[in-house]
């Protein structure tokens, strides 16, 4: 609280006058970052639907990557967060997506977008970490040696393009 203040140039109490503690202003920053996620269904399959939508998400909160660790603790708190959501269940239903089958379905899509969105900031294959498992031993770890090397070429759109891919494949989408 005591950053946030001084960034806005006030007084760390004069911030309460706003909000009453952390857990509020994080809320408030998930939802101003999420409300310019377009949450109305673009036309076609429920794939394209689907991919539209996660890619909404991910551009909006790519500009904003410092959000990414308060996602999935705010997700039930966020309006925009919840219309993004609601949209993607509809989908789901849509497509015949039912009971645990959709809440199934569901939890796939988010830990994906979620977990994709981590993966970015914390540890994108242009990173260091790739280049170190690129040049690991072929001997001892030839598939993550070959793998990471391929990785560093791999744009970071079309890592969450494709993988997403693979989840809609797999949902039978």
């Amino acid at each position: 609280m005591r950053t946030v203040a001084r960034q806005l140039g006030i007084g760390t109490m004069s911030l309460y006058r706003y909000v009453s503690d952390r857990r509020q202003l994080e809320e408030l920053v998930v939802d101003l970052v999420l409300d310019s996620v377009d949450a109305t269904l673009p036309r076609g399959s429920p794939a394209r639907k689907l991919a539209v939508l996660a890619d909404r998400f991910r551009v909006a909160v790519s500009q904003h990557q410092a959000v990414v660790p308060l996602l999935l603790t705010h997700r039930h708190r966020s309006p925009s967060l919840l219309r993004w959501g609601e949209a993607i269940l509809g989908v789901l239903a849509d497509a015949g997506y039912a009971g645990k089958r959709r809440v199934i379905a569901f939890g796939a899509v988010v830990a994906y977008v979620f977990g994709a969105l981590q993966v970015e900031q914390f540890g994108p294959l242009s990173g260091s970490g790739t280049r170190a498992l690129a040049e690991l031993s072929q001997t001892g770890f030839p598939h993550l040696s070959e793998t990471a090397a391929h990785a560093l070429h791999v744009r970071q759109d079309d890592e969450f393009r494709r993988g997403f891919d693979i989840v809609l494949s797999g949902l039978g989408l």
